[in-house]
């Protein structure tokens, strides 16, 4: 298809020339520099056709040596070669470089677990003028994508719905989120092992860490050391438990998992088998969370304080944004009552806080679907700390961003930790869809959108979202959508 004028000037705000890349080409004249210069990084893995297609796509339409596909090129080797590359010019007194460093941004296509992979990446480098990052939805859950406005759909990949979306980075806005770390800590057992049970290994995030080393001031001797990064949720408990069970049977089975609807009708079926409709039932209480761990929190920077865990909750979810399982908001907006008695705040991405809520079944989750509804609001919280209790049970799980694992527990001792503390903020896109406010947000006001929950105690019973006339949204719509992961692809 031939290219028209129009098309070609608006592309030149996102084309860098090969010359950036490398030094076997020069910049023939000198251009104006590009307004708005990307780097794409798709996951060609993900969304099934979707990925491959968007990547030739962007090809065909930029500068190929700017477009990269995550299943052939880690993102930390192309920014490290990239970033050197652009250092070395500026060196040189080469201005149009110094324009390209400055106005860098990065596009990336994939699941959640590819987005957070980029954001890790970013953060753990410590870039000079780190590039703010926009996110295409290619996963099932796309709660990264949702969060900052774009959309939580798998897009077009052709020419014209590549365009739309150059243009809406075009337009977006720049926006601080937190970033969380997390460790684990494990004395090793004298049997067996600390690592994840098969066929699932830890999250990517997890592993751009790798096992702490013998140097590191985290390493503690005889103990298993793992860290890592999130930036969406942390999970623990039987929500984890079902999307465990998804992603092994498509990791064991990628066949049968190349439809959208398939895969969230199969998750669905899971979360029943699982018993995760009928916790009660199939889900013994000695597995609750407060029977599994000590749950600690920190507010702000302060004193630990122990976290109170209702017997009936099952999950627990630590959420930095306001989107989980598939665009849904565990939190909400705490009434003016509840701010004031238990200090509680609508849920800020840049406000180096945790909200911890809590969750007795999927039925119990049903109560998302309502206006206004939210889970069980157990904290808000600068840190968090789980200790597991000795001999609670073999294993749990758990899950990062849409990434499970199957985590096994040694019996000999007490000392299983996992902590998660605030660690500094990365930049994303956001659009004027954005669902995630910024504590700095002059729209953002005591109402939040002008819109509360009810004063309904968080720990009464929700029952009255259980009727025949609420149940027809059907409770498999509540966490039957699970967060695109492709593990055997990133590990």
């Amino acid at each position: 298809m031939a290219e028209s004028k129009s098309d070609s000037d608006f592309l030149k705000d996102f084309y860098i020339p090969a010359y950036i890349f490398n030094d076997e080409t020069q910049l023939a004249d000198v251009p104006e520099a590009p307004k708005f210069p990307v780097l794409v990084f798709i996951n060609s893995k993900s969304g099934g056709q979707l990925g491959g297609d968007l990547l030739n796509t962007y090809k065909s339409i930029l500068n190929e040596h700017q477009i990269f596909d995550l299943g052939e090129e880690a993102p930390d080797k192309v920014l490290c070669r990239v970033y050197t590359r652009l250092e070395m010019l500026k060196q040189e007194k080469d201005e149009f470089a110094t324009k390209i460093h400055e106005r860098l941004r990065i596009i990336v296509a994939g699941g959640d677990g590819t987005a957070g992979w980029l954001l890790g990446v970013v953060c753990d480098l410590k870039l000079p003028h780190p590039p703010p990052i926009a996110t295409v939805p290619l996963g099932t859950g796309n709660n990264l994508p949702f969060s900052f406005g774009w959309g939580k759909r798998n897009p077009g990949t052709d020419r014209n719905s590549v365009l739309l979306f150059l243009e809406q980075v075009k337009k977006a806005k720049e926006m601080k989120i937190d970033n969380w770390h997390i460790l684990m800590r494990m004395r090793a057992p004298k049997e067996g092992s600390c690592d994840p049970i098969a066929p699932l290994e830890l999250p990517h995030s997890l592993h751009a860490f790798h096992r702490v080393s013998s140097t590191d001031e985290l390493n503690m001797a005889g103990c298993h050391t793992f860290r890592g990064g999130f930036w969406n949720y942390f999970s623990l408990g039987m929500d984890a438990q079902v999307s465990y069970a998804f992603h092994s049977e498509r990791k064991l089975h990628p066949e049968n998992f190349k439809n959208q609807l398939v895969n969230q009708s199969t998750y669905a079926k899971l979360g029943c088998t699982q018993g995760w409709f009928a916790a009660s039932i199939f889900h013994p209480a000695s597995k609750n969370v407060a029977q599994l761990a000590k749950v600690k929190i920190m507010k702000k920077h302060g004193q630990w304080q122990d976290l109170h865990i209702p017997q009936s909750i099952r999950s627990i979810i630590c959420l930095n944004l306001p989107s989980f399982s598939g665009g849904l908001n565990p939190w909400g907006t705490p009434s003016g009552r509840k701010k004031n008695e238990r200090d509680l705040t609508p849920p800020f991405v840049d406000d180096g806080l945790l909200e911890v809520v809590g969750f007795r079944d999927a039925w119990h989750g049903l109560v998302l679907l309502a206006p206004k509804g939210h889970g069980t609001r157990l904290a808000q919280a600068h840190r968090i700390r789980f200790e597991f209790h000795k001999g609670a049970a073999e294993h749990t799980y758990m899950r990062i961003d849409g990434e499970p694992w199957k985590q096994p527990l040694p019996k000999d001792d007490d000392t299983v930790v996992v902590e998660i503390s605030h660690l500094g903020q990365v930049n994303m896109l956001a659009t004027q869809n954005c669902r995630s406010k910024s504590v700095n947000d002059s729209t953002s006001s005591t109402h939040h959108n002008g819109e509360e929950d009810d004063d309904v105690s968080d720990e009464e019973d929700d029952s009255r979202y259980g009727g025949d006339e609420f149940r027809k949204f059907g409770a498999a719509d509540t966490f039957r959508i699970p967060d695109e992961v492709d593990i055997s692809q990133l590990s």
